[in-house]
């Protein structure tokens, strides 16, 4: 058991636990060295022959006797890591039954961050006029007017400017620009408070209100935002940013995709007048190592990321904002399992700051902790201005005539034609990738599959390769079948997004389209240029993956048309209405949302089923109240406790055999009145060569499912001949 953080300092020769940021997962024993050192401090330690990084968690455990015992070699010049944010990474291994040495790992990602201060070339305007102007020169010089007091690097200001490096450096030279010599890690620019942002609806002022309040008390809390698609969210969760930082604390908003920060970045400058710090996979690893010492010293007030951003070893948390908290993006799906939005309240908690869930469709469990009165609530009704909530109507597949191998209804496609004619947008939504899902041999009926796992390649033609989901395997598309070598009997089945982009230009030769999906963009910086060029009108019909649901707005977009209503709603999936529900509220919530009147149209077999009559009403609460009373029924979550564990091995036997085994003897527990089911072979039994065997512990609400997991599968010895690995993810999102 790791002992708890604790503050105060340790003295010279003193017992102490440091925890190493290696492989090794456990406490080690060392003395502190000369001068002392603090909880919570970076430092070099001897382990055998080598110097090991680690971090001072507190005492020693006492297993090495005290002459034993070697002095720690140096104190590292990094911030020491807080005792919350310590308590914070304590309590997320403890939840998710995560080695804490795993958890620190989430914790100090981060390049160079033991290394000593180092100095940068940056560039600010300087006294004297250029002899000779260009467009180019004037466009550097425009951004260093509009950001007076702020250095740039080289790379950074020839980025904002959108320029070349020697248009900057040919300033340099004629004395308009200035280099000099900073600090590699400078603090980011201070943000205004005296602006007062956009002017606020009635309801968007007493949401504000209630929010600034909680803030003002600097104590944890949670509140549900609730507001339907186009309120207006974001300025009213910016006012509860603002009083944070007049506060002197700093906050933290996270998003799901970080396609969408390019347009919440703007607005986040255009309400503070200068730029929020980043965090995403998408940023340079000098730009990490900045933003995780300003975090940790002070000077980054604002900082909006992907979900990893929780990790950051914030000096003043005081509010952290789960923007879409609903989205499946914010569960971590391989290396430590967690869910973001979950671990976020718990970061709070450990703060006294405040969180706020913001959804026009909340999941499940985010909606029965306010209506239950754990979370509080906030309701935004109606959209911002003169938009209104589209008119959503379902179109009968069943009494449309459609030519094979198409998928857009006469209905539909007469709906996208007037838009055309008037010069709006359209979108049309498909929620799978690619061009087709199976390729068939029509001569012996095979399907071609990954050689890694049990998935079948999906066909991308745009890149003319096959590709497999689960693994990332891609193979050219073959001429002839691999299995009974037939050339020419290849046929792709189903539409993926490709698919209906091929149909589209045959119905609509003239119009311009555009396809959001992924796999389609090298970068997040051309993702995020694609969807401000349709944003400005590049495109008449806008064709896309669930990534245009999240968040974007189209001012020009007035139809939103779903190919496929039915794709999500079947399935072994415990959340597949509640999922298809916030995907098809969220897509309709696309049109519409200017000045011009929306309209949604669902392509359904099956109009009356619940998900899409709720849709159809309008009627969000009887949604969830019915989806919660079948999860009641079922002893399902929020009304229990789910573990999954995954047992896998290259030998399919191996890993039933040490399921079953598990199964057999689960004494724990029984304990707290919790069940085992399975094992069984995973929905997607094979992946990467892995055979892949499922268990799923489900225990009642208050039960302490973490500790008897943790007794029940300490037996467990992985590795070995079989190279036997075991997965535990507390609360599942997913089931494969």
């Amino acid at each position: 058991m790791v002992p708890p953080p604790e503050e105060g300092r340790f003295a010279p020769g003193e017992r102490v636990g440091v925890l190493p940021l290696g492989a090794l997962d456990r406490l080690l024993d060392y003395a502190a060295p000369e001068g002392g050192v603090s909880p919570g401090a970076f430092v070099e330690v001897p382990l055998g022959p080598r110097r090991i990084v680690g971090v001072v968690w507190g005492r020693g455990t006492g297993e090495v006797p005290a002459h034993r015992l070697r002095a720690i070699g140096r104190v590292l010049d990094a911030p020491p890591l807080r005792a919350p944010f310590r308590e914070f990474l304590g309590r997320a291994a403890d939840y998710t039954l995560t080695p804490l040495p795993a958890m620190v790992r989430l914790a100090t990602r981060a390049p160079g961050l033991t290394e000593g201060p180092a100095t940068r070339h940056v560039y600010r305007l300087g006294p004297a006029e250029p002899p000779r102007m260009t467009e180019a020169r004037a466009r550097v010089l425009r951004v260093l007017r509009a950001h007076p007091g702020l250095a740039f690097t080289l790379s950074e200001l020839a980025q904002a400017a959108g320029v070349g490096t020697s248009v900057v450096r040919g300033l340099v030279e004629a004395g308009a620009v200035e280099e000099a010599e900073a600090p590699r890690d400078q603090p980011y620019p201070p943000l205004d408070l005296s602006g007062s942002g956009v002017a606020l609806t009635p309801d968007q002022m007493l949401a504000a209100a209630s929010l600034r309040i909680a803030v003002e008390g600097r104590a944890y809390g949670t509140t549900l935002l609730r507001g339907v698609t186009g309120s207006g969210k974001t300025e009213v969760y910016l006012e509860a940013v603002a009083e944070t930082l007049r506060q002197g604390r700093q906050a933290l908003v996270l998003l799901p995709e970080i396609a969408l920060t390019g347009a919440f970045l703007q607005r986040v400058e255009a309400r503070f007048g200068a730029p929020a710090a980043e965090w995403h996979s998408g940023i340079t690893q000098s730009e990490r190592r900045r933003l995780w010492r300003q975090a940790a010293e002070g000077g980054a007030s604002l900082v909006v990321g992907a979900r990893s951003a929780l990790f950051l070893p914030f000096r003043d948390l005081g509010l952290i904002v789960v923007d879409e908290e609903h989205d499946g993006s914010y569960k971590q799906e391989d290396g430590v399992l967690y869910n973001a939005r979950d671990m976020a309240v718990l970061r709070a908690a450990t703060e006294g700051a405040q969180v706020i869930l913001a959804s026009a469709t909340p999941c499940l469990e985010t909606w029965w902790n306010a209506e239950t009165g754990k979370y509080a609530r906030l309701m935004l009704p109606a959209r911002v201005g003169l938009a209104v909530l589209p008119r959503v109507t379902a179109i009968d597949m069943r009494l449309e005539e459609l030519a094979r191998g198409n998928w857009v209804s006469p209905t539909l496609a007469a709906a996208v034609a007037r838009r055309l004619e008037r010069g709006e947008q359209s979108l049309l939504f498909l929620n799978r990738r690619g061009y087709a899902p199976v390729t068939l041999c029509r001569a012996c009926g095979h399907q071609i599959g990954c050689p890694h796992c049990d998935a079948r390649l999906v066909e991308h033609r745009f890149q003319r390769r096959l590709q497999c989901h689960q693994c990332g395997e891609t193979q050219p598309i073959p001429l002839a079948c691999p299995e009974c070598g037939a050339e020419g009997r290849l046929s792709p089945v189903g539409p993926g997004v490709e698919r209906l982009a091929e149909e589209v230009a045959s119905l609509f030769p003239a119009a311009r389209t555009a396809v959001l999906s992924s796999d389609l963009y090298g970068s997040a910086r051309s993702l995020k240029e694609a969807i401000e060029q349709i944003a400005e009108g590049a495109a008449d019909i806008v064709i896309g993956t669930q990534l245009v649901a999240k968040g974007h707005n189209f001012p020009r977009l007035t139809l939103a048309g779903v190919v496929d209503a039915d794709l999500g709603l079947y399935g072994s999936d415990l959340r597949a209405a509640e999922r298809t529900f916030a995907l098809l509220r969220q897509v309709s919530g696309r049109a519409g949302r200017a000045d011009s009147p929306g309209e949604a149209l669902l392509q359904t077999y099956q109009p009356h089923h619940p998900v899409i009559e709720a849709i159809l009403r309008g009627d969000d609460e009887g949604f969830w109240r019915a989806e919660a009373e079948g999860r009641r029924m079922a002893g399902m979550p929020p009304f229990s406790r789910l573990v999954a564990l995954i047992l896998s091995s290259e030998s399919a036997q191996a890993a039933m055999d040490a399921a079953t085994r598990l199964a057999r003897e689960a004494e724990p527990l029984r304990r707290i009145g919790a069940e085992v089911w399975g094992p069984a072979p995973a929905p997607i039994a094979r992946i990467r060569g892995r055979h892949r065997v499922r268990l799923l512990v489900r225990a009642p609400r208050a039960a302490p499912v973490q500790a008897a997991v943790a007794e029940w599968i300490a037996p467990v010895r992985t590795g070995g001949r079989d190279d036997l690995r075991l997965t535990v993810d507390v609360d599942p999102q997913s089931f494969l």
